[in-house]
C-alpha cells in the first residue's frame, strides 16, 4: 500500500489534470508551476547551490562529495515547464546519495523552441562539461520523464560529434516513445492521475514540431542504435501510462548488449522521486539508484 505522504504526487497530478483543462489564459505560469512542483520535494541537509553563468545551470555540491564525479541531471516537465529550481532539490537528494556533484541545467522549451533544440543545448552543456576537464568514466546523466528521453538521445548527439560517453544513465519515468504506442496507455488509464495518450500525443506533437518525425533517433531513442553505451538503470511507478516507455527502452537497451536494469515501483505515479525527503518510497528509489552507480563511477576507466 502507498504511503501517506507519497499521496501528495497524485494530488500533484490530479491538480495538474485539473489546470490544463483551464483556458490557457487560466493557467498558472511557468515560474508558478515550477514553484508547486519543487514543492513536493524536502530540502536535502549540507548540499550547496552554485549558479553556473556559462550553461544557466547550477551546480549541487553536497557536504563530502567526490569532486572529480559528477550527474548532470536533465529535467523533466514535457519539453514545456521544468526548470533547474523545480528539480534542485530532488537531484540533491540524489548527489548526495551518491556522494557526488551535479549539474542541472536549463534548456529551451517548446513550443517556442521545437526539437532538435533541447537535445542540442544538453549536449552542448556535456561538452562544456568535459572542457572543464571532468573525465567522462566519471560522468553519469540522470534525468526524470522528457529528461529520461533526452538522457538517451544527448548520448547519441554526442556520439554524433565525435565525444566520448558518459559512464552511465539514470533515466526515471523515461518519456521516449514520441509515437505513443504503449499498451500501458489503456492498462493504466484509470490509475495515472495526469497522463492519457491525447495528452501525450499533444505534448509530443508541440516538441516535435511541424514536419518533425516522431522516428527519428533523436526524438524518440528506441529508433536509435544504442550500441557500446554505459549501462542504464529505469525506474518507473507502476501506475504510470508511461510504464510501457520504460520497457521498451529496457528491452531496446539489451537487444543492443547495454548492460541495463528496470525497476517498477508498485503504486506509484509518474517521477514519484520528486517527493525525495517526505516520502519512504521516492527515498528508497533515490537510494537504490545511488547504490546501483557508486560502483560504476569508481570503476578502474
Amino acid at each position: 500500500m502507498p504511503s501517506k505522504q507519497s499521496e501528495a504526487v497524485v494530488r500533484h497530478w490530479a491538480a495538474a489534470r485539473r489546470t490544463s483543462q483551464l483556458p490557457v489564459a487560466e493557467q498558472p505560469d511557468r515560474e508558478t508551476a515550477d514553484h508547486a512542483w519543487a514543492g513536493l520535494t524536502g530540502e536535502p541537509r549540507d548540499v550547496d547551490y552554485l549558479s553556473v553563468s556559462e550553461v544557466s545551470g547550477l551546480w549541487i555540491v553536497p557536504k563530502d562529495a567526490v569532486p572529480d564525479r559528477v550527474l548532470l541531471c536533465m529535467h523533466g516537465g514535457g519539453f514545456l515547464s521544468g526548470s533547474i529550481y523545480s528539480h534542485r532539490k530532488m537531484f540533491g537528494h540524489l548527489a548526495k546519495a551518491v556522494g557526488a556533484r551535479a549539474l542541472v541545467f536549463d534548456y529551451r522549451l517548446a513550443p517556442e523552441h521545437t526539437h532538435p533544440a533541447q537535445v542540442d543545448d544538453a549536449t552542448a552543456v556535456y561538452r562544456w562539461l568535459l572542457d572543464q576537464g571532468v573525465d567522462p568514466a566519471r560522468i553519469a546523466f540522470a534525468g526524470d520523464s522528457c529528461g529520461g528521453g533526452l538522457v538517451i538521445t544527448t548520448q547519441l548527439r554526442a556520439r554524433e560529434q565525435g565525444l566520448p560517453l558518459p559512464a552511465a544513465a539514470l533515466p526515471f519515468s523515461p518519456w521516449v516513445d514520441m509515437e505513443v504506442t504503449g499498451d500501458s496507455y489503456d492498462a493504466n488509464r484509470d490509475r495515472d492521475a495526469f497522463f492519457h495518450r491525447d495528452l501525450v500525443r499533444d505534448l509530443a506533437t508541440m516538441y516535435v514540431g511541424a514536419g518533425g518525425d516522431p522516428r527519428d533517433p533523436l526524438v524518440n531513442p528506441l529508433h536509435g542504435d544504442l550500441t557500446g553505451f554505459g549501462p542504464i538503470y529505469i525506474q518507473v511507478g507502476g501506475d504510470e501510462v508511461l510504464v510501457d516507455d520504460a520497457r521498451l527502452l529496457y528491452e531496446h537497451a539489451r537487444k543492443a548488449g547495454v548492460e541495463a536494469r528496470l525497476d517498477v515501483f508498485p503504486d506509484m505515479q509518474h517521477t514519484f522521486q520528486m517527493a525525495a525527503g517526505r516520502a519512504p518510497e521516492a527515498d528508497d528509489a533515490i537510494q537504490r539508484m545511488a547504490a546501483w552507480l557508486r560502483p560504476v563511477l569508481h570503476r578502474e576507466p
